[in-house]
């Protein structure tokens, strides 16, 4: 049956599927939302990011930046695993810096703020689905809304902590202690990581990770 003002309903779906572009389905754009709502952001303000919101799927082994390429945006993970790393340029030997997994937004935090090129790579670990926006819409936004100005802010402080973070977690904590605060982070990340990438991530050797494991069972 057919709603009694038929000519709003087919507006309605013709706006709605303008909105969502290419999605399948509304289902991660609301995942999206949600967690933009733990924010603080409106359901209000978050609508008016819905015209530039793109899903893509990204293969094991593909990169979402390489190093000196400009990051021009922002991902939201919807499921997969991705990592930033460098590479001793004299060694070859890759040292992972960060990881992102699901519900997390990742892009190549420094290179992104100040488009400029990237010292390190971004690269999915698991064949992963995200949705990611430009920054020149994100620019945009900043400037229709304070609530999305807000979020571009939380950004800029989340890259500040992580790398905070790293250096303090090298300076003053223990492997197991790192290992710990990377499991609250990341509690599926065994599932899809090899060993020896957790084990660079954490500055350690392979066996080091084994004894950690074994003991953080115990406990």
């Amino acid at each position: 049956m057919f709603p009694n003002n038929l000519s709003a309903y087919l507006c309605g779906v013709i706006k709605k599927r303008y909105f969502y572009g290419m999605l399948d389905n509304t289902t991660e754009i609301e995942l999206l939302r949600k967690v933009m709502g733990s924010t603080g952001m409106s359901a209000e303000a978050f609508d008016l990011s819905l015209p530039h919101w793109k899903l893509k799927r990204y293969k094991k082994g593909e990169f979402y930046n390489e190093y000196k390429n400009v990051c021009k945006h922002l991902g939201f993970i919807i499921s997969g695993v991705f990592r930033i790393y460098r590479v001793n340029e004299n060694t070859g030997e890759e040292k992972n810096m960060l990881f992102f997994t699901d519900n997390q937004f990742v892009t190549s935090f420094t290179s992104f703020l100040s488009q400029t090129p990237c010292d390190y790579y971004t690269e999915a670990m698991a064949d992963s689905l995200i949705l990611y926006i430009h920054i020149d819409h994100l620019n945009g936004l900043y400037g229709q809304s304070h609530q999305w100005e807000r979020f571009g802010r939380i950004v800029a402080e989340t890259a500040f902590f992580a790398v905070m973070r790293n250096t303090e977690g090298f300076l003053f904590k223990t492997p197991e202690d790192r290992y710990r605060e990377m499991m609250e982070a990341h509690p599926n990340i065994f599932n899809t990581v090899p060993l020896y990438h957790i084990a660079s991530y954490l500055g350690i050797q392979g066996p080091s990770l084994s004894r950690i494991r074994k003991r953080m069972v115990g406990k």
